[in-house]
């Protein structure tokens, strides 16, 4: 298990893109808007940005079936685990498409391009 407060948040990142490249589950320790710590595990899908400035995880909640967004700086410990996927990702609806308060940053990666480089060019487009 990782502690995020003992490993910078690029780390962290590079850790859970990683993770979504090889598609394997992460079991994250997570604390709600309300304070509450709540354990899920997570097949995630996407990591986007909010208008706020707030990198959140898109990601399968393995308990409820359901997608969901984690805020990457409430995330208090993860572990990547070795399996794959299981929960098959619904189709994208209407819905999905017209969430509001999220801000889309596009960003163009070369084909083999590592996750750390990834994250580096995110963060790039993110302070332009």
């Amino acid at each position: 298990m990782r502690h995020t407060n003992r490993e910078t948040t690029t780390q962290t990142l590079t850790r859970l893109i990683t993770a979504l490249d090889n598609q394997h589950p992460v079991t994250i320790t997570y604390t709600k808007a309300d304070g509450t710590e709540t354990i899920r595990t997570i097949e995630i899908h996407n990591v986007i940005v909010s208008n706020a400035g707030d990198i959140l995880v898109r990601a399968m909640d393995r308990e409820t079936g359901e997608m969901r967004s984690f805020r990457i700086d409430r995330i208090q410990a993860y572990t990547v685990h070795r399996t794959s996927y299981v929960i098959e990702r619904p189709a994208a609806d209407a819905k999905e498409s017209r969430t509001v308060g999220l801000a889309t940053v596009t960003v163009l990666y070369p084909v083999d391009c590592p996750a750390t480089a990834r994250v580096e060019i995110l963060a790039d487009a993110l302070a332009a």
